[in-house]
């Protein structure tokens, strides 16, 4: 992982050696992921959102972000977001308004991507970045990411 994510100022290595920093010694999920979304929105250019949803009795519902303010309540199985919960897989969408379903919390997005969170095999929400450019998130770009996230919930797997 010697590529920078995106033109990001930071190296793939660099963001997982900040993480790991913002980490260390802490085990509050409230506080580290309000940490790891403001590390990313701040490191990764063309980024307008960056946070997380949790899993809620009728869907998700809103966590730490950093960004304009947001959908509180996403419905089970709506928009991207919806569907990464729902399928535990990633959505990296090139264009969100050929999502079927979307959910246009913010007009000026074009492109999310949008990661399941699982701590011990348990699903604890997802990571979303949205973008106001069309396909801003490439291939490279999601396996940066899941690989963020993967140590992200490890460190909350003790």
């Amino acid at each position: 992982m010697t590529e920078q994510i995106h033109s990001s100022t930071m190296r793939p290595e660099d963001l997982r050696d900040s993480l790991k920093g913002l980490l260390s010694g802490e085990y509050n999920w409230l506080a580290n992921c309000a940490n790891f979304c403001a590390l990313l929105y701040q490191e990764l250019p063309g980024l307008n959102w960056a946070g997380f949803y949790y899993p809620d009795e009728d869907g998700l519902v809103l966590g730490p972000f950093q960004g304009k303010p947001a959908c509180v309540r996403i419905g089970a199985g709506r928009g991207v977001c919806g569907a990464a919960a729902k399928n535990l897989q990633t959505q990296r969408v090139a264009d969100v308004h050929a999502f079927p379903g979307h959910i246009a919390c913010d007009i000026a997005s074009r492109s999310e991507l949008v990661v399941p969170l699982l701590v011990g095999g348990e699903f604890r929400g997802v990571l979303d970045l949205d973008s106001p450019e069309l396909n801003r998130f490439t291939a490279e770009d999601q396996a940066v990411i899941e690989h963020l996230c993967r140590e992200f919930c490890e460190h909350h797997a003790v």
